[in-house]
């Protein structure tokens, strides 16, 4: 393949990231890590404490 067609093809693809990154809202800093936010979420659920148990069965069994 020739070198200008695909530093054609580079320059078309920068062009796109670029317009796309101008149509996304810019990126806000991370306040709090994700696991804090989350911290709870599956508190008290059945499913959650089944699936806990059903977990630690298994590493007991190998």
């Amino acid at each position: 393949m020739p070198e200008t067609k695909i530093e054609e093809r580079l320059a078309a693809l920068e062009l796109e990231v670029a317009a796309l990154k101008r149509k996304l809202p810019p990126l806000e800093p991370v306040i709090q890590p994700w696991w804090e936010i989350n911290v709870g979420t599956f508190a008290d659920d059945p499913a959650f404490e089944e699936a806990m148990e059903l977990g630690r069965r298994y590493r007991k069994s190998s």
